[in-house]
């Protein structure tokens, strides 16, 4: 379980657990989980930050396969060209493909798109499609010839060249792939709702560079991707409630990442006094400890997330602004009241709290 502070970079340096192979895959996410291995890593906080301490990652073999039901492949065809769904009677060679997550690997069933272009480019410019399939292994009847063809499968996929004779023939292509399945606590572990933690996913590029490939991936879903070393941005809410991570990803490997925020949920109110109600149509600022403002709103109620830390909040109600000084701990939600009391004076001195 990766436990780190807000908005701070880390690595994985290595992982103790080498999940099991999983061979079956698709589309939609798998159910089943068993507890796994840990590995120790060392946070490496951003420059100025304050040293971090040693957190974990969990790596989780789900004990099933992460894929959808079986489906039979559907391949779409143009005129002249036929298939396991086309015109049997246009005089062709068989060509099937198959495509494998590693060497070692049993062709995979489903979740597959199948692209087959011929290898001379036409009039535009661009390869001519011939033919596309979706499923798991697929049977076509092409005319004698070159073609490339691609297999995708979620972000990973692969293209081979042919040349297709007389012969049928069979052809095999390797993704390279695995899948990431990603997941967010706070506090004592208790688990985020999905639709309050969002993440980002950057492939690794030369020299350090990230390119963005998933804006918003879904938690418990799987993402299948090829094998790499993949940056990780967890969002708790739409503030400061951040957290990093490089995660690989393993050929024919599921890895499940348990993200470990350091946040809460605050609403913010302005009463005349302790418990009483809110007012409205109040103007808020929240401030970190350094001076930032990091959000700003207008009404009773505003609902908020915040990183672990301290903070200022600044009501301003007709025209007097008023202010109260509150920390936020992980997994800690409540309420921050600012009294009538908690008045700013012109000089910006504020009356004891």
């Amino acid at each position: 379980m990766i436990r780190l502070p807000s908005a701070f970079d880390l690595s994985l340096a290595s992982f103790a657990l080498c999940l099991a192979a999983v061979v079956l895959l698709g589309n939609a996410l798998a159910q089943g989980s068993e507890g796994g291995g840990e590995a120790l890593f060392q946070v490496t906080p951003p420059a100025g930050g304050a040293a971090g301490t040693p957190h974990k990652l969990e790596l989780v073999d789900p004990g099933a396969p992460f894929g959808s039901p079986e489906t039979g492949a559907a391949i779409v065809l143009p005129d002249g060209v036929s298939g396991a769904a086309g015109n049997s009677t246009i005089v062709g060679t068989q060509l099937t493909l198959h495509a494998r997550l590693t060497e070692e690997g049993v062709p995979l069933p489903h979740g597959l798109t199948w692209r087959v272009f011929a290898a001379e480019a036409g009039p535009d410019g661009a390869l001519p499609l011939v033919a596309t399939a979706e499923g798991g292994s697929a049977a076509l009847t092409l005319p004698p010839g070159g073609y490339f063809v691609h297999a995708s499968f979620g972000r990973a996929g692969a293209t081979q060249r042919i040349e297709l004779g007389e012969a049928p023939l069979d052809e095999t292509l390797v993704l390279d792939a695995g899948g990431l399945r990603l997941s967010a606590v706070v506090g004592e572990d208790f688990p985020l709702e999905r639709g309050k933690v969002a993440y980002e996913i950057y492939r690794l590029v030369e020299d350090g560079q990230r390119e963005l490939i998933t804006p918003n991936a879904e938690a418990g879903r799987i993402v299948r991707l090829h094998a790499g070393t993949y940056h990780v941005v967890s969002r708790y809410g739409a503030l400061n409630a951040v957290v990093r991570a490089d995660i690989e990803v393993k050929a024919g490997e599921l890895t499940e990442a348990v993200i470990h925020h350091k946040g809460a949920e605050v609403t913010l109110k302005l009463v005349e006094e302790e418990g009483g109600e809110a007012l409205a149509n109040t103007r808020w600022s929240v401030l970190t400890q350094g001076g930032d403002t990091i959000h700003e709103s207008v009404g009773a109620f505003p609902h908020i997330i915040l990183t672990e830390g301290a903070y200022t909040a600044v009501a301003r109600h007709g025209d007097t602004t008023y202010a109260r000084d509150f920390d936020v701990s992980s997994g800690v939600n409540g309420e921050v009241e600012v009294r009538l009391t908690d008045i700013v004076r012109p000089q910006g001195e504020r009356q004891a709290q």
